[in-house]
């Protein structure tokens, strides 16, 4: 089966609650989700998964630090990540905060590993943004990024 990842950094719940989502979209792939915040994300176990989900806030356009920290120190696993599946997603205080941009950082991070993404024709292009505490709208959509992030693993995987 395959195992998907979904780390998250999280002030005030939001992007926490947005993780919650995520990983019930995986399992609902056939896939098995792991929520983690990424501050007690043990680096060494990394490996084990197929997929890597990340979620932050906003700030300043881009990933939150713990979250380019997590990618910084992921250094340690390079070359061994190469062909798993990637995502992310984002909240902002602000319509025009930089979601876009901090998820387009976190999709960057990921393809220097070699990961592969999918995109979206619809909707939102490059992952899940929403503005505040996400509403029924954006937690749907968190459910469909796991969901199709889960179903290209479990393709590529089992």
């Amino acid at each position: 089966m395959a195992k998907i990842l979904i780390l998250y950094y999280s002030r005030t719940g939001n992007t926490r609650k947005m993780a919650e989502a995520v990983a019930a979209g995986v399992k609902g792939s056939g896939a098995e989700a792991v929520v983690c915040d990424v501050v007690e994300f043990a680096m060494d176990g990394l490996p084990e998964y197929d997929g890597i989900i990340a979620g932050t806030p906003t700030y300043y356009g881009l990933a939150a630090g713990p979250v380019k920290d997590f990618f910084d120190r992921s250094v340690v696993h390079h070359g061994k990540l190469e062909g798993l599946v990637g995502g992310a997603f984002s909240s902002s205080a602000v319509f025009g905060g930089g979601s876009e941009t901090a998820v387009l950082s976190i999709l960057q991070m990921m393809l220097v590993h070699g990961m592969i993404i999918q995109g979206q024709a619809r909707g939102n292009h490059y992952g899940v943004v929403t503005l505040g505490e996400p509403d029924e709208d954006a937690v749907d959509r968190c459910r469909q990024l796991g969901k199709r992030v889960g179903k290209l693993a479990v393709r590529l995987f089992g």
